[in-house]
C-alpha cells in the first residue's frame, strides 16, 4: 500500500537560500517529517532523503522510496551535539574528540544505539550511524523535524548520488512529499564513516575527512580492507558497504596506470566502440580532455585539485545517462586525500571492473603515422587523407610533413582538384616541416622516396621507424612527384597512392589482429 501512495504522491519543490533561510518553508518541511513524511534536502556532501529517524514507519517509507534493501542502515542526522545522548548508549572519549574537530562536517560515527532508535532505522543492528552536517538548511530542517532525521542519499538505490535538486527530482519526483532546492552541494561525495565501537576506530567508508586527518586527532585509525561483497550474507554496518552503488546506466570500466598509457588505452577502447557503431563515454580530467578523439568526453575536474573531481563525480555519471552512451571508460585518479573517496565510489560504480592500461597499449606498435614528401602540399597530404578513409582496427594520429617547407602553403590546386573528383578534399591542410618531434618511438614515418628516408636517417640522431611507403608494404615502389606536370599525372599519382594505402591499411590491421 505504501508503494502505491509513494508512487503517486505530489512532490513539492521549494527553492531555499541558505544565506537567507525562509522559516515558513522550513516549518512546512519540518511538519512533514514530524507526521512521518519524506523531505529531500541538501547537505554539504550530497542531497539526503529525510525522514523522522525515531519513527519506524517513516524508515519503511524511506526504504520503499529508494528501493533500498532493508538491511542497509540509515544515518541519523542531528543538528546539535547535545542531541547525541538520547540515541547513543555510550560515547567514547575519542568520539568526543572527533566531534570537536569535525562536527559539523562530513564525518559519520557509528555507536552502540540506545533503545530510542528503532531497528528499522539501523537495518536491524544494535549500532547507529550519526552525523552532524555542516549545512545551514540541513540543520534548520533537522531541528524543525524533531531533532533526529535519517537521511540516506536522495536517489533510487544503486544510482549515482544526487548533488543538485534536479538529480533528486529525476529519481524521487512522486516518491517524496517535498524537495528543498538549495543549489549544488559543496563536496559531492558522501561523508567519511568511522566505526567507534571497535579499537582502534575503523574507517568503513572514505570521504572528505581522511585517515590522516582523523589520526592527527585521535591517533591510530584502521581502514576496513574487507568491505563486504554483494554476495555476503553478513549485515552491513554502514551504508554503501554491501550493495552496488553510484552506478550509471551504462557499464563503467576504470582504466588505471601511467596517465599517458591510460589516455592511449581509452582512445583505443573508444575507437573500437565507434567501429561497432556504438558510443563510449569518457571521464577525463582538465589535463587530458583535449586528447580524446572518439566518444563523448566529459571533464570531471583538474588533477591539481582532487576536490574538484569529487564535486563533479556524480554529476558526470548522471550526465552520461542523459547521453545514452553504450559504455563508459574512466581515467583513474590518485587515491590520496579525498581522492581515496573518489576511487572508492568509482570502483563501486564500475562493480570493480578495472583494466590495466599497459595491457591495452602493448598491442599498439604504432599510434601515429606520418607521411613525408618534399613540400607537404601534394603526395603526403593525399596519402594521409586516403589512410584516414580506410577501415582501421585501431586508432592512429595520421599526419603529413615536408622536408623543405618555408611557409605553411595550402595544398597544390591540381591535387585538390583530383581529390574533389574522388569526393575527397584536402581543405584545411597546410604544409608543415618535418622535425625531430616526428620521431617518437610509437610513430611510423613513411616517405614517398628513398632520398627523403636517407636524409632523415642522416640528419637525426634518434631514428627508429622510418621507411619508404613502398618498402614498408613490400612493394618496392616509390611515389614520384607530379609537380609541374599535367592534371592527368596527378590522377596517376592518386591511383598509385590509393593502391599502396590499401596495402598499408591491410598490414596495419594484420599487425593489430595478430597482437
Amino acid at each position: 500500500m505504501n508503494n502505491v501512495i509513494i508512487k503517486f504522491m505530489k512532490t513539492l519543490v521549494k527553492r531555499i537560500d541558505r544565506n537567507k533561510i525562509d522559516d515558513d518553508i522550513i516549518l512546512q518541511a519540518g511538519a512533514i517529517l514530524q507526521r512521518g513524511g519524506l523531505v529531500a534536502f541538501p547537505t554539504e556532501t550530497v542531497y539526503g532523503l529525510g525522514a523522522n529517524a525515531l519513527d519506524e514507519e517513516a524508515a519503511k517509507k524511506t526504504y520503499e522510496a529508494k528501493g533500498r534493501p532493508a538491511d542497509n542502515p540509515l544515518i541519523v542526522h542531528i543538528a546539535e551535539l547535545s542531541y547525541l545522548d538520547k540515541i547513543v548508549a555510550d560515547i567514547p572519549k575519542k568520539a568526543i574528540e572527533l566531534a570537536a574537530a569535525f562536527w559539523p562536517g562530513p564525518l559519520t560515527m557509528i555507536f552502540e544505539k540506545s533503545s530510542a532508535v528503532p531497528y528499522g532505522t539501523t537495518g536491524g543492528l544494535d549500532t547507529v550511524a550519526v552525523r552532524l552536517p555542516d549545512d545551514e538548511i540541513a540543520r534548520a530542517l533537522i531541528l524543525a523535524g524533531g531533532g533526529y532525521v535519517s537521511a540516506p542519499s536522495a536517489n533510487t538505490s544503486g544510482r549515482p548520488s544526487p548533488t543538485s535538486s534536479r538529480h533528486v527530482e529525476e529519481d524521487m519526483d512522486g516518491r517524496v512529499d517535498m524537495i528543498l532546492d538549495g543549489g549544488s552541494v559543496d563536496i559531492g561525495v558522501e561523508s567519511t564513516i568511522v566505526d567507534m565501537t571497535v579499537t582502534p576506530p575503523m574507517i568503513l567508508r572514505p570521504g572528505a575527512v581522511t585517515k590522516g586527518m582523523l589520526e592527527a586527532v585521535i591517533g591510530e585509525v584502521q581502514v576496513d580492507k574487507t568491505l563486504l561483497s554483494e554476495c555476503s550474507i553478513e549485515a552491513p554496518k554502514a551504508p554503501g558497504m554491501k550493495y552496488r552503488h553510484y552506478a550509471p546506466k551504462a557499464p563503467l570500466t576504470i582504466v588505471e596506470g601511467d596517465i599517458k598509457d591510460v589516455v592511449r588505452a581509452i582512445k583505443q577502447l573508444a575507437f573500437a566502440m565507434h567501429r561497432q557503431g556504438k558510443t563510449a563515454g569518457i571521464i577525463a580530467s582538465s589535463e587530458t580532455v583535449s586528447l580524446y578523439t572518439s566518444g563523448i568526453v566529459k571533464n570531471i575536474g583538474t588533477r591539481a585539485s582532487q576536490s574538484s573531481i569529487a564535486k563533479n563525480l556524480y554529476k558526470v555519471l548522471r550526465e552520461f545517462d542523459e547521453e545514452s552512451v553504450d559504455c563508459i571508460y574512466s581515467e583513474s585518479f590518485a587515491a590520496d586525500g579525498i581522492g581515496r573517496a573518489v576511487m572508492n565510489r568509482l570502483e563501486k560504480a564500475a562493480a570493480h571492473q578495472i583494466i590495466d592500461a599497459a595491457e591495452v597499449v602493448k598491442h599498439q606498435e604504432y599510434r601515429r603515422v606520418v607521411f613525408v614528401s618534399t613540400s607537404d602540399n601534394c603526395r603526403g597530404p593525399v596519402a594521409a587523407e586516403l589512410l584516414r578513409n580506410q577501415e582501421l582496427l585501431q586508432e592512429y594520429v595520421i599526419e603529413s610533413r615536408g622536408m623543405i617547407v618555408l611557409f605553411p602553403e595550402p595544398p597544390n590546386p591540381k591535387a585538390e582538384a583530383i581529390m574533389k573528383s574522388r569526393r575527397m578534399t584536402l581543405e584545411g591542410q597546410e604544409a608543415k616541416a618535418f622535425s625531430a618531434e616526428d620521431l617518437d618511438e610509437d610513430t611510423l614515418v613513411l616517405t614517398m622516396e628513398e632520398p627523403q628516408k636517407w636524409k632523415i636517417i642522416t640528419d637525426y640522431e634518434y631514428v627508429r621507424h622510418v621507411y619508404t611507403l613502398g618498402e614498408f608494404i613490400e612493394s618496392g615502389e616509390e611515389v614520384p612527384s607530379a609537380h609541374g606536370q599535367p592534371l592527368a599525372e596527378y590522377g596517376k599519382t592518386f591511383e598509385l597512392l590509393k593502391g599502396m594505402i590499401i596495402k598499408l591499411a591491410d598490414k596495419l590491421n594484420g599487425a593489430a589482429g595478430e597482437k
